[in-house]
């Protein structure tokens, strides 16, 4: 049995590849373009990039649904 079948290694592995989703949604143009809309939100200055992220990705879903 391979180690990333365990709990543990299955996180660090999930952490890994949500770190890397992140830093390539945050460079991509439409994750620049939303935050460039969004340049004036003060609410938006206090967060982090995986707050940004997840923001970002939420909008752009509930956009999609419509």
């Amino acid at each position: 049995m391979s180690s990333s079948t365990y709990p543990s290694a299955r996180f660090s592995d999930d952490a890994a590849i949500w770190e890397s989703l992140q830093t390539a949604i945050a460079a991509s143009s439409g994750f620049q373009r939303w935050q460039n809309e969004r340049s004036s939100d003060r609410r938006l200055a206090d967060l982090n990039q995986e707050q940004l992220v997840s923001r970002y990705l939420r909008e752009t879903l509930e956009t999609l649904a419509y």
